[in-house]
């Protein structure tokens, strides 16, 4: 299974990208934060125009791995120094999971760049991912909680990676 990687940029490759979203956030989240706040959240970050906007306005940089030229995962991340990083978005189709997907996406984005923090934010009931972020080397900062709008509060962990 050979996994390409570029950063997504064109239409067609943010559409694929907002339907893997959609996938990903349906099946995962819904136990987690309930459908209502996963259907809020993804109007929130994972329309067209709203992956659009972190793209070309607010500077995200997205990353796709790509298997025979279909999405199978994506990374965000974003730097204001160039040092210190903040990971926004790491996903992986769940039908892949468990084959090196995410792993990779961090690797291929992080291997050639001399940083010295990630951080990121994770749900501190996400279980799966927790444990994925300790397995490679993050460590919990601290706790935060994030009213995101809609009656809805984000209850998270900062966690950090030191280089």
């Amino acid at each position: 299974m050979k996994t390409d990687y570029r950063i997504i940029k064109t239409d067609e490759e943010i559409e694929e990208l907002s339907v893997l979203a959609r996938k990903i956030w349906n099946i995962h989240y819904p136990p987690i934060i309930g459908q209502d706040q996963v259907n809020y959240m993804l109007e929130l970050m994972y329309t067209k125009e709203s992956l659009k906007k972190q793209i070309f306005e607010d500077e995200n940089v997205f990353t796709g791995a790509f298997i025979n030229d279909k999405i199978a995962g994506f990374i965000s991340v974003s730097s204001k120094d160039g040092k210190n990083f903040f990971l926004h978005k790491l996903y992986v189709d769940p039908d892949l999971f468990q084959k090196g997907i995410g792993k990779g996406l961090f690797e291929h984005v992080f291997s050639e760049i001399d940083f010295d923090t990630i951080r990121l934010t994770v749900n501190r009931q996400n279980f799966k991912a927790i444990n994925f972020y300790f397995k490679n080397g993050y460590k919990i900062e601290k706790i935060i909680d994030i009213d995101i709008g809609g009656g809805f509060v984000m209850n998270d962990f900062v966690m950090l990676f030191e280089n």
